[in-house]
């Protein structure tokens, strides 16, 4: 850590930085113009860069420049169960790697603090309105999960700086807002701003705080793990300014809905955001996470809100220490990081959007940023005409409405609202529809102490809404499953059955194999849908039932005032309830130390496996010659479409190998949970049952499924066998797409999947920034086509082959041959998306996991 700039923090007895000093022995009167954003990664430079670096790079956030790479060290990382685990995995499979090669393998340690919440693993098999559900629930997520939960305990002892939170405590990203962030760290004397990274695209759930916290795939969390500096170079920083205030009745779930239709109508693709105005003064914490969450659903990086009185609010309110609140406020005034401060900051691109003009809104069916306003649901094709029939579930059947994911349930106000809208539907009289599968998931323990002290609980049990867990649930896939009854109509009928719940993904089968679209919701709304029981219903017109005296009941009788949640968060949300939950979850027990540095593989075991990443065809360079389509794509392909989560189903592949290892259908879990097994994680690539792949067509129209054409014999066939059959030849593979592929998810099994399956290059209109860099930790090449330039105008079909010609540097030019059945060829410039100098290296070492290996053997 660099002397140069360091200065004592008077009365806390640490020191700090002088960021403004540096910034301006370089250019005076700059600093105050500088974006938030720029101000953090300008601090850490200071503090870490070498003083003969220190120039330059802080030259390219002064000037605006994005010319030259610059080292990120986030403060700590992150992870959930399920990419945590598989970087963990790969780590433990590294250690083995290097044994084998000489090394010690107990050397191999995380060096950056990191954080493995298990929030991903638990299937919502028992209802809401089932008794002891909670616990029934945990029952079976233990027993289906042993061998990733012994592997995960192996973690804390036999990995330096890991510490583990178990499951049935709560979301990864509830716990870090409401308790691991510090928002300014003091370490080794020093006080600085938070930073991390996480394995999870939600990541900048915490950015609400003021705090730089990025999503990143697995691969990315190792190199950072292993305290190696994230290189970056700078990003596009916009300013959104929000005006106005919201109208009585809208929630944080509304406002969010509808800016990711408008960002991601104004492209802000991998840009780091910074929402400011007048109009953010009136957002809670709990508000300003909310949008946060949603940073991946708008395509962006971050979505950072300035340090200001609802921060220090917020910190009081969940808790933290009185000397550590001051810390915050005292730093943010000296350091030019509170609001105030933030007046001067320039932007090169501002958008301003109006929250006074968000109505109650929904998204769907099928992605997040389609939003719907609830006033035009039968405009939009969703309500309609439908007869309730007795004994039969009706056209457009919820069959799931879900309160669950941190995007809502970190939010006190949202989750009130609910519980009084369930207590004005019990005095009324109103019921769910019996073939919905209703449920509640809270982010944190805290939800269930102060819906408990308002009374609020049991109204939500009485309608179905009891806790099922503390866990990701339904917005991760893990619904569980329906009732047979339930399922056989949906399949005897065909019919239109749909999801709703409080969630932040939508996509094509993901929250569960039988809902055929869903649509995400505030937590009030997905009780009110529970009640009308299907999306055919106009929510805002039709009546949901007769009270008493036969008078109609429609949503705005069952509406809660902004007054009564006000005044139910005042009153019943507490620091003692924080205090009471965080308290004893962080009195952590490491046990006792491994008695070995490698882990001792279970050879049956369909969780956790030896990596093979340094073994057969991953262990040679990738030739870029001769490659077949595995799969020619359109737009918005998501890391779901690459590598779903969801549930496994007897017929997929997945399933039929886990048959033949001998595990009973009722213990298959989701994709999601078998990431550490390599076997069964390969057979989810592109498993997707609403895949469409362009070169598998009937009557010119597109078939859906997870189907493929081997060439060059053209025989369509299940994606599975086709990916074995290239398997066999040793054909090197590449996949053509549209634009925004890779959306969703930082899962790195969608990049390690297509790896495995011999995929070199993907070549696409563009890249998502997350699933761009867990391709080039997987040594797969990346490449855009030049715009105007699409698989459309050169006529890809999937017969062709192609090679790609030249040296593959920082966003260099190569040469993308196409080679034709008909022995025609045609060349087209494409982009290498290798952005930076790290990213080539990385990529020219196979990936992250053997540069690193490279690396440390070299070294030792």
């Amino acid at each position: 850590m660099n002397t140069q700039y360091r200065k004592p923090f008077k009365d806390f007895g640490i020191d700090f930085y002088d960021t403004r000093e540096a910034v301006e022995a370089i250019q005076p009167g700059s600093y105050d113009t500088l974006p938030y954003t720029s101000k953090i990664l300008a601090e850490q430079l200071v503090r870490k860069c070498e003083p003969e670096a220190l120039a330059d790079s802080l030259k390219q956030l002064i000037e605006r420049k994005q010319d030259l790479d610059f080292p990120w060290y986030p403060a700590r990382v992150v992870c959930h169960d399920i990419l945590g685990q598989t970087a963990l995995v790969d780590l433990a499979g590294l250690r083995d790697a290097i044994a084998e090669k000489g090394g010690d393998p107990a050397q191999v340690n995380p060096v950056v603090p990191t954080q493995l919440i298990v929030d991903h693993s638990l299937a919502v098999e028992h209802a809401g309105f089932e008794k002891d559900a909670f616990d029934k629930n945990r029952e079976i997520e233990n027993r289906r999960n042993e061998d990733r939960f012994h592997f995960i305990e192996w973690t804390k002892t036999a990995f330096e700086n890991v510490d583990v939170i178990p499951a049935g405590n709560g979301i990864m990203h509830q716990i870090n807002l409401e308790k691991m962030s510090p928002v300014i760290q003091s370490r080794d004397g020093v006080a600085y701003p938070d930073t991390c990274v996480g394995t999870d695209s939600h990541t900048p759930h915490v950015d609400a705080l003021g705090v730089i916290a990025i999503g990143v795939g697995g691969l990315e969390a190792e190199n950072v793990m292993l305290g190696r500096p994230s290189m970056m170079r700078l990003p596009d920083i916009v300013g959104v300014e929000l005006i106005g205030e919201r109208q009585p009745g809208i929630t944080a779930t509304d406002i969010v809905l509808s800016l990711t239709e408008f960002l991601r109508k104004e492209r802000v693709v991998s840009s780091y955001l910074e929402f400011f105005g007048e109009g953010t003064k009136g957002l809670t914490i709990g508000d300003r996470a909310t949008i946060s969450n949603m940073t991946p659903e708008y395509g962006a990086t971050a979505a950072m809100f300035y340090i200001d009185e609802q921060t220090i609010d917020y910190l009081k309110l969940t808790g933290r220490e009185p000397e550590q609140i001051k810390l915050v406020e005292e730093y943010a005034k000296e350091t030019g990081l509170w609001a105030d401060a933030m007046t001067e900051a320039k932007y090169e691109r501002v958008l301003q959007f109006d929250l006074s003009k968000v109505t109650r809104t929904m998204a769907g069916p099928s992605n997040p940023h389609r939003k719907v306003e609830t006033t035009d649901l039968a405009k939009n094709g969703i309500a309609g005409k439908w007869e309730e029939t007795e004994g039969e579930m009706p056209d457009g059947a919820v069959i799931i409405a879900a309160i669950t994911s941190c995007t809502n349930t970190s939010n006190p106000r949202n989750v009130v609202a609910a519980g009084l809208l369930a207590k004005k539907a019990n005095e009324l009289g109103l019921i769910r529809k019996p073939w919905v599968k209703s449920s509640f998931a809270p982010g944190s323990k805290v939800a269930r102490l102060y819906l408990e002290e308002a009374g609020l609980l049991p109204e939500l049990e009485k309608l179905g809404f009891g806790i099922v867990a503390y866990a990701c649930t339904t917005c991760n896939g893990m619904s569980g499953a329906l009732d047979p009854k339930i399922q056989q109509e949906i399949i005897d009928r065909d019919l239109y059955s749909t999801a709703v719940l409080s969630g932040n993904r939508n996509f094509d089968g993901r929250i569960h194999p039988y809902a055929k679209q869903a649509f995400l919701a505030s937590p009030p709304l997905v009780v009110a849908y529970a009640i009308a029981g299907t999306v055919r219903f106009d929510i805002e017109k039709d009546v949901l039932g007769k009270d008493q005296n036969g008078n109609d009941i429609t949503l705005k009788d069952l509406w809660p005032s902004d007054e009564e949640i006000d005044a139910i968060v005042g009153e019943h949300v507490k620091p003692e309830q924080f205090k009471q939950v965080y308290i004893p979850m962080f009195d952590l027990d490491k046990g006792q130390a491994a008695e070995s540095p490698l882990y001792e593989w279970r050879p049956q075991s369909t969780y956790i496996r030896r990596p093979p990443y340094w073994e057969g065809a991953l262990a040679t360079e990738p030739t870029l010659k001769g490659m077949r389509p595995l799969a020619v794509l359109g737009d918005n392909i998501t890391t779901d479409h690459l590598s779903p989560s969801n549930a496994i189903m007897a017929s997929s592949a997945a399933g039929e190998y886990l048959a033949k290892m001998g595990v009973p259908e009722e213990d298959f879990n989701s994709y999601a949970t078998h990431r550490g097994d390599h076997l069964t994680a390969q057979r989810a690539t592109f498993a997707n049952p609403k895949l469409l792949n362009e070169m598998v067509q009937e009557n010119g129209e597109v078939k859906q499924g997870s189907l493929a054409r081997i060439e060059p014999e053209g025989k369509e066939t299940r994606m599975w066998e086709a990916i074995e059959t290239y398997m066999e030849r040793k054909q090197p593979l590449i996949i053509v797409a549209g634009a925004d592929y890779g959306q969703g998810s930082s899962r790195d099994w969608a990049a390690k999947g297509v790896r495995l399956a011999g995929v070199e290059a993907i070549v696409a209109e563009g890249f998502e920034r997350i699933h761009r860099t867990n391709l080039i930790g997987m040594g797969v090449l990346p490449l855009e086509f030049k715009p105007g330039v699409t698989r459309k105008t050169l006529e890809i079909d999937g017969t062709e082959t192609f090679d790609v010609v030249g040296t593959p540097s920082p966003r260099s030019d190569l040469t993308l041959i196409i080679h034709r059945k008909d022995g025609s060829s045609v060349e087209t410039t494409v982009t290498c998306r290798l952005d930076t100098q790290a990213e080539v290296d990385v990529y020219g070492a196979g990936g992250v996991l053997q540069k690193f290996a490279q690396d440390f053997l070299a070294a030792n």
